[in-house]
């Protein structure tokens, strides 16, 4: 039996940011995970929004990550009839301004977790937290499926979706399949050429009505995109659990969709098709709507000795399915209160509730788990208006996604926060974004433990 400050179960996203910081501040703090490698258990790819970058912690804004690309460029196609009638690329930034990175997610999870352990944090890998040592209702530690009993006087859960603790705990309950998204990703090699002359710096959504058969009814799943990475693309869509009412067989249908749009959209048969080869099928599952509804978003997200961060907290963009910022602002809180409470020496409950009351006051993870831009484009379904379609995407990913009472308001609190804290911050911001791109194009990132 062992005893540590802090147990910090996964080490994906988020868990190394809070175990990085309460291993800075003298606590004793290990991290726990399952895969052979931090981030080998998530979806191999994904798009970082910028505002991760810079609202999150300082040590990733203003160190060398592995990126893939920058996004500089969203463009909107929607198709009718297997052809695109109709683009919209307003939503742009110059290089090396950027709206968000590509990443894979197990070099830049493993950079992550290479910062907590430079900064005294212990990492286990290849162990899973199968149950909670529980004493008088109060998490006292984690027994893993070795054996072990690991006691803790705070444990920060940051499993992610498919994790179980904060149930065990009694603190949570699964997620209603009505909140889940169950998604298909492929994964397509290219030359990095390739991927320069038929994309950029862009990333692409294509839109179009149920009929068209190459996605999930508007509002109820991701419509088809296309993730652009340094020598590969990743093509993908999702639809929730439950649709309209009724369960259907997602297991057929994703991939029916995804035949559909190969073998009807131009873009794809002469542009894409002739270039790319197939690596990967994965498959996964977000619960981006668990903001959404009700009962979901009333579910505590702390509890005695236990703080719960990220998608284990239900903390998923429910506009764009993206929950790494919030993992990162949300593991940031986790921290601090961590740290608080166990200089405190009280880890109960009634000290702990500081950390949701933190997480709820914080200008984005609030705001961008309510948003209900892709739940509203259930509309367009009854009107079937053109104009309205038109007019919701670009509110959703074209430029109108900047005005207040959408990205513009979380945007501008942040900012003025960031300007109390550090008037000079914009210029570092700069710092970041021309670094970034210096080293996406030189193909120059820190050195990972991993590497040789």
């Amino acid at each position: 039996m062992e005893d540590y400050d802090v147990i910090v179960v996964g080490a994906g996203f988020g868990g190394p940011v809070a175990a990085k910081k309460c291993a800075e501040a003298g606590l004793r703090t290990l991290i726990v995970e399952r895969a052979q490698v931090p981030g080998e258990k998530v979806v191999s790819g994904l798009v970082i929004p910028f505002y991760g970058f810079l609202f999150g912690p300082d040590f990733i804004m203003n160190g060398n990550p592995p990126v893939e690309r920058p996004i500089c460029k969203v463009v909107n196609r929607f198709v009718r009839n297997g052809k695109i009638y109709h683009t919209n690329s307003s939503l742009r930034l110059p290089s090396p301004f950027a709206l968000g990175y590509a990443a894979y997610c197990k070099p830049f999870c493993t950079w992550l977790a290479d910062r907590a352990v430079e900064a005294g944090s212990e990492l286990r890998t290849s162990t899973a937290a199968i149950d909670l040592i529980m004493e008088k209702g109060a998490v006292k530690g984690i027994i893993t499926d070795r054996g072990e009993e690991l006691r803790c006087k705070i444990l920060i859960d940051a499993g992610g979706t498919q994790n179980n603790l904060s149930i065990k705990a009694g603190i949570r309950k699964k997620y209603v399949p009505e909140a889940m998204e169950l998604y298909m990703l492929w994964d397509f090699q290219m030359a990095k050429e390739d991927v320069d002359s038929v994309f950029d710096l862009s990333m692409e959504f294509f839109h179009g009505m149920p009929e068209e058969r190459i996605g999930a009814p508007l509002g109820y799943g991701s419509t088809f995109y296309i993730f652009t990475y340094r020598e590969s693309i990743h093509p993908g869509l999702g639809q929730f659990l439950v649709t309209e009412g009724k369960v259907p067989d997602l297991a057929r249908l994703l991939p029916e969709y995804f035949e559909n749009f190969t073998s009807k959209v131009e873009r794809w048969k002469n542009d894409i098709a002739p270039k790319v080869k197939l690596r990967a099928v994965m498959w996964d599952v977000c619960p981006i709507y668990a903001g959404l509804l009700p009962d979901m978003r009333k579910m505590p997200i702390y509890g005695d000795g236990m703080l719960i961060i990220g998608d284990a907290a239900g903390l998923e963009a429910s506009a764009f399915g993206d929950g790494v910022p919030n993992a990162w602002f949300s593991a940031d809180i986790a921290a601090d209160v961590a740290i608080e409470a166990v200089r405190a020496g009280d880890t109960s409950r009634n000290f702990l509730w500081r950390y949701e009351s933190r997480v709820k006051e914080h200008p984005y993870i609030t705001y961008i788990t309510a948003d209900r831009r892709r739940w509203d484009l259930r509309n367009v379904l009854a009107s079937r208006s053109e104009r309205e379609f038109r007019s919701r995407i670009n509110d959703h990913w074209g430029i109108g996604a900047f005005r207040y009472r959408y990205v513009g308001k979380p945007l501008s609190c942040s900012i003025a926060q960031s300007l109390r804290k550090d008037p000079l911050v914009m210029a570092r911001w700069v710092e970041m974004y021309r670094r970034y791109y210096c080293n996406w194009v030189e193909n120059k990132f820190d050195k990972l433990s991993t590497e040789n």
